[in-house]
């Protein structure tokens, strides 16, 4: 049998451990959070136990995605001038600062680069790379009067490989992961800490044209080290890692969630 010194031990790790990688009380701003990516983020944090304030611009589906869980929904095109501004007076009006920001808000139009105009570009750009920005900035002073904060952005693997009819999406995702570094440069001295998730190929709307076709699919899989493409379940790890206090003393960094796809 086991001593009764080592059990009590294993409890008091158990405990620290749940306490570093908890979110309860604490109250996440997801955008894009009513589908895909944006939407398991939210309902993973929810899980954890925080409070999720979903935007998007179907207020059906962030209502379908926030359902019973403790949160509210904020309907609002992003791409829209003065959105971010728009946004912040939103949720200031309810007294529902947000302690964690996720920008998971994005478009890919897969044009190639002879073809696409400058509608589709900086359509592309703004959405992908000027909208986390501009939203972050606007919660950061609520971060920094609590000394506590988390910023986390979505690069993609495009944020390092140039794929087909990826030019937009590609240039801007390369600027997230710089812009993350930015972020943590400027803000992380106050208790902000920012980063980002690199996801590979998950199942979502953005990459639908793709697991559509078996044959793309496969080959996408067999481009990882891991010998699959990815599901979302795979995310809620290194999500809650990043949202909470276990990740204090990491900042700046992209880490990517890709089953080895960049390492190969």
């Amino acid at each position: 049998m086991r001593g009764c010194e080592n059990i009590f031990w294993e409890k008091i790790l158990a405990n620290v451990s749940k306490a570093l990688f908890s979110v309860a009380g604490k109250t996440a701003l997801i955008t894009g959070g009513g589908s895909g990516l944006g939407a398991f983020i939210a309902t993973a944090l929810s899980d954890a136990g925080a409070r999720v304030l979903l935007v998007g611009r179907r207020l059906e589906r962030l209502q379908e995605t926030l359902g019973n869980r403790d949160g509210a929904c904020f309907a609002l095109d992003l791409t829209t001038d003065q959105a971010s501004v728009n946004l912040y007076h939103q949720v200031a009006t309810q007294n529902d600062m947000p302690d964690i920001v996720i920008n998971a808000a994005g478009i890919n139009p897969r044009i190639h680069a002879d073809d696409i105009d400058e509608a589709s570009w900086v359509g592309s750009v703004h959405l992908n790379l000027n909208v986390p920005f501009l939203v972050a900035q606007k919660f950061v002073p609520h971060m920094k009067a609590q000394s506590w904060g988390r910023i986390i952005n979505i690069a993609s693997l495009q944020s390092s490989r140039a794929f087909e009819n990826g030019i937009s999406y590609g240039a801007a995702k390369g600027g997230v992961s710089q812009l993350t570094r930015a972020m943590a440069e400027a803000w992380s001295k106050y208790g902000i800490t920012a980063n980002a998730l690199a996801p590979g190929f998950f199942p979502t709307e953005l990459t639908a044209p793709l697991f559509a076709q078996p044959d793309v699919a496969a080959k996408l899989a067999a481009a990882t080290a891991i010998g699959r493409n990815g599901m979302m379940e795979d995310m809620r790890g290194p999500l809650l890692f990043l949202a909470s206090d276990a990740s204090a003393y990491v900042t700046g960094q992209s880490i990517a969630v890709d089953g080895g796809f960049t390492a190969k």
